[in-house]
C-alpha cells in the first residue's frame, strides 16, 4: 500500500493547485472570465497528470524497496506561473525524492521512466474517452467530459514529452543515462503525440479515432 506523509500531502496539494492555475493562465492569458472558466476543466485534466506522474514514481520506487516521497520545488512553481503568462508553462513542480539515492542507473531509469509513462497512458485514455462520449456533446455533462478530456490529451501528451528532454532536472536524463534505446523511442512516441496535440489537435483527433473505429 502506498503512504503518504503529511508533509507530502500538503506539497502535492500546492504543487497541484499552482500547476493548474499556471496551465489556465497559459490558456486564457489575463482574461478574468476565461480564467474561471477553464480553471476546473484545467484541474481535472492537468491535475490527474500530475498525481498521476508522481504516484508512477513512487510506485515503482517503493516497488525496488525504497522510501519514496513527494517535495515540491517552490523555485520550480514561481517558475511555472512566471512562464504561464507567455502562454507555455515550464513544469517542474517537484519530484519525488527515495531513500536509498545511490541506486543503480537501471533502478533509477525506471523510476523516472514510470512517470512520462503515466502521463502517456493517461493522454491515449482520456483520447479515447472523449472518442467515446463524443456523440453525446450535445448534452452539457458529456461536453464537459469531452473538453476536460480533450485537454486531458494535450497536456498529459506536453507533460511527458517535457519531462523526456535528457536535462538536469527532469526524467529524460537518467532514462537516457539507463537506456538510450528505452528513452529514444519513448522520447519519440511522447514527442509525436505532444506534436499531433498541437498542429492536429484534440478535437480532430477525436474525429480520426472515431472514424477508425
Amino acid at each position: 500500500m502506498i503512504k503518504f506523509t503529511k508533509t507530502e500531502i500538503r506539497d502535492m496539494i500546492i504543487a497541484f493547485i499552482v500547476i493548474a492555475v499556471a496551465f489556465a493562465i497559459a490558456n486564457v492569458g489575463f482574461d478574468v472570465h476565461g480564467f474561471i472558466s477553464i480553471l476546473p476543466i484545467v484541474m481535472v485534466g492537468v491535475g490527474l497528470g500530475f498525481i498521476f506522474r508522481e504516484l508512477g514514481h513512487k510506485y515503482v520506487a517503493i516497488k525496488y524497496d525504497c522510501l519514496a516521497e513527494f517535495k515540491m520545488w517552490s523555485l520550480g512553481l514561481i517558475i511555472a506561473l512566471a512562464t504561464a503568462f507567455i502562454g507555455w508553462v515550464f513544469a517542474a513542480p517537484g519530484e519525488v525524492k527515495f531513500h536509498p539515492e545511490e541506486l543503480s542507473d537501471e533502478i533509477t531509469g525506471r523510476i523516472s521512466l514510470a512517470g512520462p509513462m503515466a502521463n502517456m497512458a493517461l493522454a491515449i485514455l482520456f483520447l479515447v474517452i472523449a472518442a467515446l462520449v463524443y456523440p453525446l456533446e450535445s448534452y452539457s455533462l458529456f461536453k464537459l467530459i469531452y473538453l476536460i478530456c480533450t485537454v486531458g490529451f494535450s497536456v498529459n501528451s506536453f507533460l511527458a514529452a517535457f519531462n523526456l528532454f535528457p536535462v538536469y532536472t527532469l526524467d529524460g536524463l537518467n532514462v537516457f543515462k539507463w537506456n538510450k534505446g528505452i528513452w529514444f523511442i519513448v522520447f519519440i512516441l511522447s514527442v509525436t503525440m505532444m506534436l499531433l496535440s498541437i498542429f492536429i489537435g484534440a478535437e480532430n483527433m477525436v474525429i480520426l479515432l472515431i472514424e477508425a473505429m
